[in-house]
């Protein structure tokens, strides 16, 4: 079975935590440790990459998120 490559984690830990806690809610180890966080991250800026791309542009703008 072939590998798949390590994605660094895209976000800041401690800020998640102090978003989440300022709603008056507490955050779950998996959130932080666990890979969805990271992936519905991946998926955003996948998608916002392909729309560039579909548009001609190599810059991701604001637009396409």
């Amino acid at each position: 079975m072939a590998k798949k490559a390590a994605v660094d984690v895209l976000f800041v830990k401690s800020k998640v935590r102090e978003y989440i806690k300022s709603k008056d809610c507490n955050t779950s180890g998996d959130v932080i440790d666990g890979p969805a966080l990271n992936n519905a991250l991946i998926g955003i800026l996948d998608k916002a990459i392909g729309r560039a791309k579909a548009n001609g542009r190599k810059t991701v703008q604001e637009k396409d998120l």
